[in-house]
């Protein structure tokens, strides 16, 4: 069985490796311990790959992801054969990726060495997109598209669920003006990051794909299987993001409009994200501001906040002014 493996393994990646990526299309990953590397990689990699791909192939990975989460940590010796399968050169540092490929995906499924990992490519002015969570803190996200900016450096960052049919119909207006939203999705928690950053973060932005970015204040409720989390926007809108443990792991959520309520569940996996991060790799456009995505990390921040203080409600503006003052402490230049 094990040979029969390897001659199958062997034969995927000389066709694959057949497929040479043109100069200006080489993909490169940073951190093999999150699923998301096999599913860019295989769609990418495919033998006949879908024409929005434009050509776009990993070509190299650098497989060092997060130091010490264990979930993570120990998937790196598995992705790491499955990408090689796939054609895919290993090395032993960011920099020797550097110079075999064109544009990054940043991959590490651990928000805090982000900007570690981030500096030296935008120092080398590569386009890259950094899967989420962008940081491991409100300030550290600042931090990032602070460095991003002074590099003049490309980068954008979103979870999957931002991209579905449902919600691409909800911002093209087609139903009208968004009164209100509430999403949900399965919240557990990883020790090292703040309580939304880790598997929250995907209702949340989802949330802000609705609602947009000018969330003025937070107020949450949270029990050991619960956390709900009532967002007050601009032009007193209201949206809510319920985070579950004791209950279904799906996720979803409904939109409010004058005439109608719309409901989203059409998630069907990292397709559209996918395509989005390809055309931002051929622009240099992102499709998601530095704004929103500091917007959302406000609002988990701010979420955190208020558990702190048993549930009050918690100023967005309070939480951003203490991290942006934090943030000029951790420039990297």
């Amino acid at each position: 069985m094990k040979c029969l493996k390897f001659i199958v393994l062997t034969g995927l990646f000389a066709v694959v490796s057949a497929i040479q990526a043109e100069e200006g299309q080489r993909v490169g990953i940073i951190g093999l311990d999150t699923s998301h590397v096999i599913a860019f990689t295989s769609a990418l990699n495919h033998k006949q790959p879908k024409e929005e791909y434009a050509g776009f192939r990993v070509t190299v990975a650098y497989p060092k992801g997060s130091p010490d989460i264990f979930s993570s940590t120990n998937r790196v010796p598995k992705y790491t054969e499955q990408v090689k399968a796939m054609g895919v050169e290993i090395v032993d540092s960011i920099e020797e990726m550097l110079t075999k490929c064109d544009v990054v995906l940043l991959e590490s499924n651990d928000g805090r060495p982000h900007l570690e990992q981030a500096i030296p490519v935008f120092k080398a002015g590569k386009r890259v997109f950094i899967d989420k969570p962008a940081a491991g803190t409100l300030a550290q996200c600042i931090a990032l598209y602070e460095a991003a900016a002074y590099y003049k450096t490309p980068m954008f960052s979103s979870s999957s669920l931002r991209y579905t049919k449902k919600v691409a119909e909800i911002v093209s207006g087609k139903y009208g003006p968004v009164i209100g939203a509430e999403t949900y999705g399965p919240c557990g928690y990883e020790p090292t990051h703040p309580d939304l950053f880790g598997y929250g973060i995907h209702g949340v932005e989802m949330l802000f794909a609705l609602m947009g970015p000018k969330c003025e204040k937070v107020v949450r409720v949270h029990t050991r299987g619960t956390d709900v989390v009532v967002g007050t926007w601009q032009g007193e809108r209201v949206g809510t993001y319920r985070g579950n443990r004791g209950s279904g792991k799906g996720f979803g959520g409904d939109a409010f409009f004058s005439k109608s309520v719309e409901s989203i569940n059409d998630w069907a996996g990292y397709g559209m994200l996918l395509e989005e991060i390809v055309k931002f790799f051929k622009t240099g456009v992102a499709p998601v501001t530095p704004e929103e995505t500091i917007a959302i990390f406000a609002f988990m921040e701010a979420a955190d906040e208020s558990k702190r203080q048993d549930g009050v409600p918690v100023m967005i503006s309070d939480v951003l002014s203490k991290a942006q003052a934090e943030a000029k402490t951790m420039r990297v230049k």
